[in-house]
């Protein structure tokens, strides 16, 4: 069992990453802004089941082999960022005013399944994300202790304390909900959420 100072300890040192924004919020507030409050969810719990992803891979030491393999951590970069700038590119052309309206469906399981794909592929190929498993959670670790139930205890909080952060971003969003329905101001919000996209990606190749 992690001790909770432990705990508290990590959850310091990891929140000035949650707070950098990155490829969760952009997709937050994308899909919020497009859809509702109904899409935060997804793209919470597809962010959260990520950070499980990097936990299990770290427990699993599949994490540490390609952080120690220059050409697998070369390739999960590309692959990640390939997926950012993919995904931000498909924003933008969806935010073009010219584009086909969505059709309405009454699926909306399946439109969520989609956010959610997109929130976890976005987390899973994030090798920094892997890193924070690899680099930081050690130092939080007992050595005397089975290390995969501490793992899974700072994860655990790492998921609580990114999905607070998240809900609290879509309650501000919603703050906004007079201009949340107007044309012009989702196509700024999805060309905003492109570029960051676009820019993440980059940003994971070069740094």
């Amino acid at each position: 069992m992690v001790h909770p100072y432990a705990v508290a300890g990590f959850l310091v040192a990891v929140l000035p990453v949650i707070a950098t924004p990155g490829a969760s919020l952009a997709l937050l507030v994308q899909h919020v802004t497009h859809s509702g409050r109904r899409q935060a969810l997804p793209v919470i719990l597809g962010t959260v089941t990520g950070l499980y992803v990097h936990a299990a891979l770290a427990i699993a030491g599949l994490s540490a082999l390609v952080m120690h393999s220059s050409l697998a951590f070369t390739a999960v970069k590309l692959v990640g960022a390939l997926y950012l700038v993919g995904l931000g590119i498909w924003t933008w052309r969806s935010a073009a005013p010219d584009a086909a309206p969505a059709v309405h469906r009454p699926d909306l399981p399946k439109a969520s399944d989609s956010v959610y794909a997109q929130a976890l592929l976005a987390n899973v190929l994030n090798p920094k994300a892997a890193a924070i498993y690899l680099t930081l959670v050690p130092q939080f670790i007992a050595p005397h202790q089975p290390f995969g139930g501490q793992i899974l205890a700072l994860a655990t909080a790492h998921a609580l304390l990114i999905a607070l952060w998240l809900a609290a971003w879509t309650f501000l969003i919603l703050r906004a909900s007079h201009a949340l329905h107007r044309p012009r101001f989702k196509r700024t919000a999805a060309k905003a959420t492109s570029a960051v996209l676009i820019t993440l990606g980059i940003w994971s190749v070069v740094t």
